[in-house]
């Protein structure tokens, strides 16, 4: 695995003007405050001495810096606010500039109060002036916060707020019933001690007389007050899904730029995919692909088009991503295209290699081939055939017979792909599509393979099944007769099969000399290789000798590696997210899921992993 880091294009194209910069700077020194507030709340959570102090300068005459309380409620408000100003959220901006600006105008009322005693303090004055200076930060920075949120986010978070509230405080109730050893207490009296215990942590002093619970049910009320807190601040501040899908006219123009520009790119044919996303350069001559999962705007493959409108496609769907707070990733990047994303700002990190094989190159003689030729020749004296055919030269019956196998014969019930896989067998717009059906000594269909157009003279893999009680090899035997047939039947040049993660790493891994980290590094991909075959899926496909091309995944800062790692997951179906039943689910149409994963013979999957 290997890292390719370059500059930001902002860098590239010179210093930013100097009121841009005392911005950004500004902004900067809030998400810093917040996060500095964080730190001394949460240590004043843990450290009795330090957390005595500062409420003692929170009561009577002295008064503390905005939003330093000594409380776990506060230290968690504090860095969700720090994550959100980072991202530059304007509701974020909106909550400190009221809060803090309330609280600003607060101490000052207090010092200008005839009497008082709160100027005799000088903690006091660093109080008004770290919260002033604050405040002068959020007004310098405003125009730095852009990131929209879902205009549906307020209504939400209250609705969620009263909500959650209700909830807690029938369990809390019912909890109370169960376990209060003093008599006398009412249902409004169990359900008022619980959502008390939920909001200020200590019970209302009109229940102590007839409610008394064990320590545990208080604690467990607290956390559901606790949880609730952090639901209703996620849901403030949470990003737009993105729900703006692919639309009939964006997917013809898609089919233009690939009739012009497809055999660029192996995976250019997947970006028609209907749960996908599309932004086009200003002069529609390229076009970035994308779908926002979890707050990642992932992108899949290079853009469609011309290179040289790369920039321009790029640069509206950085834009976009920013604008929502969404984090931009992008999965299975050429190095050519890695390059010009790169100087867009993003770094690459090597995912893996794409197995593609140049027809006029293959061959199955000599001794390096000798065990894939003999696997061949057993399956062929089997009796076993096969037949190429374009999707629009097959019949309507025998699609759907097809069709139906392909769903008998499917590993598992998740539904897999995104970046390699097309997710919609048999649609009439996809006739230029290959099928691979192969047939036993009694004409029974027992696999088939599924290839989308790489340009004119190229096929690229999207889908692999095959029966379990066929013989072994079978897929082998297929993958041989397109290349062998294919020029001819075809005319094709050259096909790309599956994608091989950390291919390199088993090659270079298993040579002499290899270092002690890449090694263990090895080790351990071949340990996790018993679920997820990913040394197998390398082993299957250097039998065919192919080119590898190396393909990246790029990412804007690194912290948020694991998040895009989640959400590349969730996109491709290896994690399948959490759902409401089936009857409290809104009824909407959504694009067809793909039946297509990470493949090998072994696995009788989809498509490309």
């Amino acid at each position: 695995m290997s890292t390719t880091k370059q500059s930001p294009s902002a860098a590239a194209a010179g210093p930013r003007p100097a009121p841009a910069r005392i911005r950004s700077v500004a902004a900067t020194g809030t998400v810093w405050y917040l996060r500095l507030i964080a730190l001394l709340n949460l240590v004043a959570v843990v450290a009795a001495p330090f957390r005595n102090t500062v409420r003692h300068h929170s009561e009577g005459e002295y008064f503390t810096p905005y939003l330093m309380t000594a409380g776990l409620a506060t230290a968690v408000l504090s860095l969700f606010l720090a994550v959100a100003m980072r991202k530059r959220k304007r509701a974020a901006w909106i909550f400190n500039f009221g809060l803090g600006g309330l609280t600003f105008l607060t101490y000052v009322l207090w010092m200008t109060v005839p009497g008082g005693h709160f100027t005799e303090h000088g903690f006091n004055y660093f109080s008004i002036v770290l919260t002033g200076l604050f405040m002068v930060l959020l007004v310098v920075g405003r125009k730095e916060f852009t990131s929209k949120g879902d205009r549906s986010n307020p209504k939400t978070a209250i609705a969620t707020f009263f909500g959650g509230l209700v909830v807690g405080g029938l369990v809390g109730s019912v909890l109370v019933e169960i376990f209060n050893t003093l008599s006398g207490a009412s249902f409004g009296d169990r359900f008022r001690y619980a959502i008390f215990r939920m909001i200020t942590v200590t019970p209302s002093d009109r229940v102590l007389d007839v409610i008394n619970v064990p320590n545990w049910v208080n604690a467990f009320i607290n956390a559901m007050g606790a949880v609730l807190f952090l639901l209703v601040l996620y849901v403030a501040f949470r990003s737009p899904r993105g729900k703006e899908l692919l639309t009939g006219e964006d997917e013809q123009k898609l089919r233009e730029l690939l009739d012009r520009q497809g055999e660029r790119d192996s995976l250019g044919y997947f970006a028609t995919r209907r749960d996908k996303a599309v932004i086009f350069s200003p002069t529609g001559k390229a076009a970035v692909t994308y779908r926002v999962v979890g707050g990642v705007s992932l992108a899949s493959g290079d853009p469609i088009g011309d290179p040289e409108a790369w920039p321009g496609a790029i640069e509206l769907w950085l834009a976009e991503a920013r604008e929502h707070a969404w984090a931009p990733a992008v999965t299975g990047a050429s190095e050519e295209a890695g390059v010009i994303y790169a100087r867009h700002g993003l770094d690459a990190l090597e995912m893996g290699d794409e197995a593609i094989v140049e027809l006029d190159e293959f061959s199955l003689d000599g001794r390096a081939m000798r065990v894939v030729r003999q696997a061949y020749n057993r399956v062929k004296r089997a009796g076993y055939t096969v037949r190429l055919r374009r999707h629009e030269d097959i019949p309507e019956e025998e699609m759907a017979e097809l069709l139906e196998k392909a769903d008998r014969w499917r590993d598992g019930q998740t539904e897999r792909g995104f970046s390699m896989a097309l997710g919609r067998l048999g649609d009439p717009a996809d006739g230029r599509c290959v099928m691979l059906e192969c047939t036993d000594a009694d004409g029974e269909l027992r696999a088939l393979l599924s290839f989308v157009p790489w340009g004119a003279k190229g096929l690229s893999l999207d889908l692999m099944r095959r029966d379990r009680e066929s013989e072994n090899g079978l897929v082998e035997f297929m993958v041989i007769e397109l290349l062998e047939k294919g020029a001819k039947e075809l005319q094709l040049e050259r096909v790309s099969l599956n994608f091989a993660m950390f291919r390199s790493v088993f090659e270079r891994g298993s040579r002499l000399g290899a270092g002690p980290v890449l090694r263990l590094w090895r080790a351990s991909l071949s340990f996790f290789s018993r679920w997820w075959q990913i040394e197998s899926l390398y082993r299957a496909n250097a039998k065919y000798r192919p080119i590898w091309e190396p393909r990246y995944l790029l990412f804007e800062k690194t912290s948020e590696i694991p998040r895009i790692g989640i959400a590349n997951a969730l996109a491709e179906g290896f994690i399948t997210a959490p759902s409401l039943p089936t009857l409290f689910r809104r009824r909407h149409r959504r694009p067809p899921a793909a039946p297509a994963g990470p493949s090998l013979p072994a696995a009788e999957g989809g498509g490309k992993g």
